[in-house]
């Protein structure tokens, strides 16, 4: 479907735009079956019964390329979808060799707070909020709830029992992504460097609240395109083509996809809610509305309760959360913008890339 709908991109006649869409729509429909169906049972088999998920992400595809004696970069470019990827891939491959182009299953909730500390910690959030009380945020919190990567990470990398020299970046503006490109010599020091990249998650979210970024990404393609731009723009780039010229390994990844929404959900919650408008975490939630999925016992999937009634609730496909208060003007509002935190093909299925210089 990706495939194609970048090859759509590249031609004048749109026809077949619509009729992609419709396939997408339905495969949307039965990917949130087969999820409904199947990812509890996933959570508690062993990792090789599975796919590929959050929590196995750095044990099956990062650690394992320490024993090869060279430093290994780890950068995660947040809340990148797969279809992003791809236009960012013939950029990448000009000066590297890819060893393996890849797939793996976001965890739920698709955000950043529950996807990408399960990726640093190897571990489920409710293993997060038990082992680690001292650096679990709830969702009703105060706080960011990803100040703590970098402990998470320490924390998995005794857990595994790996001795590796490390470093841990978080870029989240152009200054300091030209400050960790500028030192690189001292990178190839490290066993391991982690890199995580904010822009495209800030370019999602500023597409809800700024006019002019919704006018430049008005559909997906245009959102593929915008990002394209700031890629090739980048500190990241620059990084990545810097990195050409030393004997390092190369792992690409996200934590989680984001999709398009279009269609408004009524929902009510007490006043603790969350306002993340893919899912919710609360007491009372109550819907009429067979699209969502619903997790009434949270600790079957792995997930925190903050009290004995809590219970879990995503929008699927191209759903959204919208309260009855004033509904009619917040529908309108964020129709047509990016979100995460559901269920969907462009959330949870994103991309885990190897590359190695050429």
């Amino acid at each position: 479907l990706v495939y194609w709908e970048l090859e759509i991109d590249q031609t004048e006649h749109k026809s077949m735009k619509e009729v992609l869409e419709m396939q997408k729509g339905e495969a949307n429909s039965n990917f949130v079956r087969f999820v409904k169906d199947n990812y509890v049972d996933w959570l508690h088999s062993n990792a090789d019964e599975r796919p590929l998920l959050s929590h196995d992400l750095m044990s099956q595809k990062v650690f394992p390329h320490l024993d090869d004696n060279k430093p290994v970069f780890f950068i995660v470019i947040d809340n990148l979808r797969l279809d992003q990827w791809k236009v960012l891939e013939p950029l990448v491959m000009d000066y590297y060799s890819l060893e393996e182009d890849s797939t793996y299953y976001s965890i739920l909730p698709t955000t950043t707070a529950y996807a990408r500390n399960a990726i640093f910690s190897g571990m489920m959030p409710l293993q997060m909020a038990q082992k680690h009380k001292d650096l679990w945020k709830f969702d009703d919190e105060e706080g960011s709830k990803n100040n703590h990567e970098a402990e998470f990470l320490e924390h998995q990398l005794k857990n595994k029992r790996i001795n590796a020299k490390y470093s841990y970046h978080k870029i989240l503006n152009n200054e300091k992504g030209k400050a960790v490109t500028a030192s690189v010599k001292n990178l190839m020091n490290n066993d391991l460097n982690v890199l995580v990249y904010n822009f495209v998650d800030m370019l999602s979210h500023a597409r809800t609240d700024m006019q002019m970024i919704k006018e430049l990404a008005v559909d997906e393609s245009a959102y593929r395109s915008l990002t394209k731009s700031w890629f090739e723009h980048s500190p990241l780039f620059d990084l990545l083509k810097r990195l050409r010229d030393f004997d390092a390994k190369v792992v690409i990844s996200t934590d989680h996809g984001t999709t398009r929404v279009r269609k408004p959900v009524r929902l009510i919650g007490d006043r603790n809610t969350n306002t993340n408008l893919r899912y919710k975490q609360g007491k009372n939630l109550s819907h009429d509305d067979k699209s969502i999925m619903e997790v009434r016992k949270p600790e079957d999937y792995f997930l925190p309760k903050r009290n004995m009634s809590t219970s879990y609730a995503f929008a699927t496909e191209d759903h959204y959360f919208v309260y009855p208060n004033n509904y009619n003007y917040y529908a309108n509002f964020y129709k047509d913008t990016f979100q995460h935190g559901g269920v969907s093909l462009e959330e949870v299925i994103i991309p885990v890339i190897t590359l190695s210089g050429r």
